[in-house]
């Protein structure tokens, strides 16, 4: 996918996020999402922030605090900003929709996986679909796959081949994993709900590289 059709991709579920997280009661906001340590709220703000131009000179003083940790860091960030009322986050979030700016050290193929991920991140939790359309997903996919530093995929997992039974993608090689391209997606980011929906003989080997999640055996099926 070129750079205008993954901002359509990325507007429409920056819009359809906020749509969601507006319609759910307060007290939802507060619960685990599927990223480690991150509340529903955690990742709205993270989102947000994702839509703004952060430089350089504003990263490296958190960066700091972080001791060099770029999860850490982006989780003090996410929560810094999500000390807010829902309903500014809400209305930032729609705000910068349609923004074309982007943190320092990042790009549109990294924005794309980041709001189609964390969309998940926090639907799921919520018990609520929200679609990856099948273009963006395999886009998505293959960046994750790409990408060293912080992710380190590749590295992760190693010996195991991962291929999308849904549209002609796949990544890897040994054992074999099959499944739909959004619920290889979200496995590949490191998160374990969608193990139910995936199957070859590389399964056992894949789920011990996973965390447990308290997400994984809920009536919900990552979305076509």
């Amino acid at each position: 996918m070129g750079p205008e059709e993954s901002w359509r991709v990325v507007e429409g579920q920056r819009h359809a996020i906020a749509d969601i997280v507006e319609s759910v009661e307060p007290a939802r906001w507060e619960q685990p999402s599927l990223c480690a340590e991150w509340r529903v709220r955690d990742v709205v703000a993270h989102l947000v922030l994702g839509s703004q131009r952060i430089r350089a000179g504003a990263i490296f003083p958190a960066a700091v605090r972080a001791r060099g940790n770029y999860n850490r860091m982006n989780r003090d960030m996410a929560v810094d900003h999500a000390d807010r009322p829902a309903q500014v986050l809400v209305a930032e979030l729609r705000q910068g929709a349609a923004s074309r700016e982007v943190p320092a050290i990042t790009n549109y193929r990294n924005i794309l996986f980041d709001v189609l991920v964390h969309g998940q991140d926090i639907t799921v939790p919520l018990g609520i679909e929200l679609a990856i359309p099948h273009e963006a997903g395999t886009a998505a996919a293959s960046t994750v796959w790409s990408t060293g530093w912080p992710l380190w995929t590749q590295k992760r997992f190693r010996g195991l081949r991962f291929t999308a039974t849904d549209v002609p993608w796949a990544a890897g090689t040994g054992q074999e994993v099959r499944g739909p391209i959004a619920a290889l997606l979200i496995t590949l980011a490191g998160r374990s709900a969608a193990l139910d929906q995936l199957e070859g003989d590389g399964i056992d080997n894949l789920t011990s590289r996973l965390p447990a999640s308290p997400h994984s055996n809920q009536a919900h099926r990552a979305p076509r």
